[in-house]
């Protein structure tokens, strides 16, 4: 029977900052079998919504189910596409307009599956994931988030 892989940690308290960033990708450089990397950043945008300026998002999820199907998307992701790492991380908390959100980071030998892995992992981490945003507009005002394409 095959050993069942260790789950990752993916959610942060808060925003993900640039030096959490620039350090995981500082890691990979040791890795000299890597020839390519493909990072997606989910940023906080200060949309208008029906007149209303959005200040940040709050997050919050179902960590137990959210933590599931991630690890059950990051291993399909492993069997489709030919990558020597793969690291998604999410903010949980508040995240204030222009800071990250969501780091989705892929490596391979080759940058078509790097590339083609990070859109697929973000499309279904989108679709597939119990993650909810409350869009906070200042005060007690609120919306709950859309995903859009």
């Amino acid at each position: 029977m095959a050993e069942e892989k260790k789950r990752k940690k993916v959610f942060m308290e808060g925003a993900i900052s640039p030096t959490f960033i620039a350090d995981s990708i500082a890691k990979h450089s040791s890795k000299k079998d890597i020839g390519a990397h493909s990072i997606f950043l989910g940023q906080v945008r200060n949309d208008l919504i029906q007149n209303q300026e959005v200040k940040g998002i709050e997050y919050s999820c179902y960590q137990e189910m959210a933590e599931e199907k991630l690890h059950e998307i990051r291993e399909n992701c492993f069997e489709k596409y030919p990558l020597s790492c793969l690291h998604v991380y999410h903010s949980l908390g508040m995240v204030e307009v222009g800071e990250i959100c969501l780091f989705v980071f892929t490596s391979s030998k080759h940058r078509a599956a790097a590339t083609d892995a990070c859109s697929y992992l973000v499309e279904r981490i989108k679709k597939e994931v119990p993650i909810w945003g409350k869009e906070l507009f200042g005060g007690d005002d609120f919306a709950w988030k859309v995903n859009k394409n």
